[in-house]
């Protein structure tokens, strides 16, 4: 019997597979296409996902590979009539150790997840379809495509917008398909644009877009971004606003609707949504794939433990940043916001009101040790002579009372020691893993 099956190998799905494979759990990951993708979609990487990346093992290949976001560069034909930046560069600092938002093309981060998962010994299973499921209050029965029959303790659907898993569970995906907003996206090489700066053309007083071209981080490739006007001939549109660039190969090309939906539950049973299954974004402001990671990150420590008051934190902390989430990726699509900082960078992201979040600072995610943090167990922060089964490190500056981290970053207690055991002990946290894999 399987402990996991994960159902999707994007980024939150590969994200999963990692935090339960370095736990020791033992899970599966399938996919239905037949082999990686090769477009690119999602492209930027969120500092907090960068650290979650750092805490996985895999942010020296992203960051070597990727870059920061280029400088903004707009014309008129072929005269550059602005030039700005869409996020200001930082400095790193001790509270904040990756500051900048990361471009990464999403196939390339995807590949770096599956070989960090092929290190801890499992393999996505490419080809392999989920075609149904039966659950009882002992586990899960999945059907895949193979005449397998695989019996699991749990399922997640990591499964993408139009996800099998959660049509099959019947929970409804409430919000919009805007049909009229699409847009195009191209992978493309052309010789006429330099590499240091995203073109765009479009009328910046008018916060029209006609197309923009992006350098994608060591690749040769471009990726194109244009609204759909019922006209897809991209190289008769750049010939009409930008003669003097040609195209000369279009790589691979998408059309993309706008969507804006999030599922009514996140878990149903034994059962449950992370990424795109569970949200669906605007592309502004860089989200959607981030906030799934985040839902993963969220998910594994929890899953690796399995008690069932841990468990049910999952939908009740990751719904409301979905929604909080969902609603800025709304407001920075419709006033056409092309800024980034604080807001974007999920840094702030808290869960607040958790039940799992108990104390002053409760949910608040830590912000330093991040080294002590990286691995698979807790850390307390206390100056106590008794024995716990998991990191325990001197307070900080003028702490009161004892801080316990929760795996993925976030305090979890704050307050008397008197008071930590029966914490630990409700939700029935175990203890971790002493050898866990980095």
């Amino acid at each position: 019997m399987t402990n996991t099956l994960i159902v999707g190998s994007g980024p939150t799905g590969l994200t999963l597979a990692i935090e339960l494979a370095r736990r020791g759990v033992d899970l599966r990951i399938i996919e239905r296409s037949p082999q990686p993708p090769t477009g690119v979609r999602g492209k930027g990487l969120q500092p907090r996902t960068l650290e979650v990346f750092d805490d996985l093992g895999v942010i020296d290949e992203i960051l070597a590979t990727g870059r920061e976001y280029p400088g903004l560069r707009s014309y008129q034909g072929d005269q550059v009539v602005w030039e700005g930046r869409m996020d200001e560069i930082r400095e790193a600092s001790e509270g904040v150790p990756y500051p900048n938002l990361i471009m990464q093309p999403q196939w390339r981060t995807e590949q770096i997840l599956r070989d960090r998962l092929a290190e801890l010994g499992h393999q996505v299973e490419f080809g392999v379809e989920l075609t149904g499921f039966e659950q009882d209050d002992k586990g899960v029965t999945a059907h895949l495509s193979t005449g397998e029959r695989v019996e699991c303790a749990y399922l997640v659907g990591a499964d993408g917008g139009r996800s099998t898993v959660r049509k099959q569970l019947g929970v409804g995906f409430a919000g919009e398909t805007y049909e009229s907003e699409r847009m195009l996206l191209a992978d493309i090489r052309t010789g006429d644009l330099d590499r240091e700066h995203w073109h765009v053309w479009g009328s910046m007083a008018e916060q029209t877009l006609y197309f923009s071209i992006c350098p994608l981080p060591n690749t040769d490739v471009f990726q194109l971004v244009a609204p759909y006007t019922g006209d897809d001939d991209l190289i008769g549109l750049v010939a009409e606003h930008a003669p003097h660039v040609r195209i000369d190969e279009i790589v691979w090309r998408s059309e993309y609707r706008v969507n804006i939906r999030m599922a009514e539950r996140f878990r149903v049973g034994r059962v449950f949504l992370a990424g795109d299954a569970a949200h669906v974004h605007t592309p502004a402001g860089g989200q959607g794939l981030n906030t799934g990671v985040q839902d993963a990150y969220n998910l594994g420590w929890k899953l690796a433990i399995g008690s069932e008051a841990l468990l049910e934190t999952y939908e009740d902390e990751r719904m409301a940043v979905a929604e909080h989430v969902l609603g800025l990726s709304t407001r920075l699509y419709r006033e056409k916001e092309n800024k980034r900082g604080d807001d974007t960078n999920q840094l702030g992201l808290a869960y607040l009101g958790s039940p799992l979040s108990v104390g002053e600072r409760g949910g608040d995610r830590l912000g330093t040790l991040f080294e002590e943090q990286r691995g698979t167990g807790f850390l307390l922060l206390a100056d106590t002579a008794a024995e716990y089964p998991f990191k325990v490190l001197p307070p900080l500056d003028g702490q009161k009372g004892v801080i316990l981290v929760r795996p993925d970053g976030y305090i979890g207690y704050h307050g008397d020691e008197s008071g930590l055991s029966a914490y630990l002990s409700g939700f029935g946290i175990m203890e971790p893993r002493a050898d866990a894999a980095r």
